[in-house]
């Protein structure tokens, strides 16, 4: 299974640290390519707690 980045190519940093476009921090984004699958999954599920309920 490979696990495909969240990325839309909305690249900006908001003030809380996060990325408009993605919801990752910038230490999530740079380890993006080096993480397993577990662990892309786990940022994914951060990813989702942070945006909080679909609307």
């Amino acid at each position: 299974m490979s696990v495909e980045s969240p990325c839309i190519s909305v690249c900006q940093i908001d003030d809380d640290g996060y990325c408009i476009g993605c919801g990752r921090t910038i230490e999530e984004i740079r380890g993006w390519k080096r993480s397993s699958d577990d662990e892309k999954t786990e940022v994914l599920s951060r990813v989702a707690e942070r945006q909080g309920p679909a609307q």
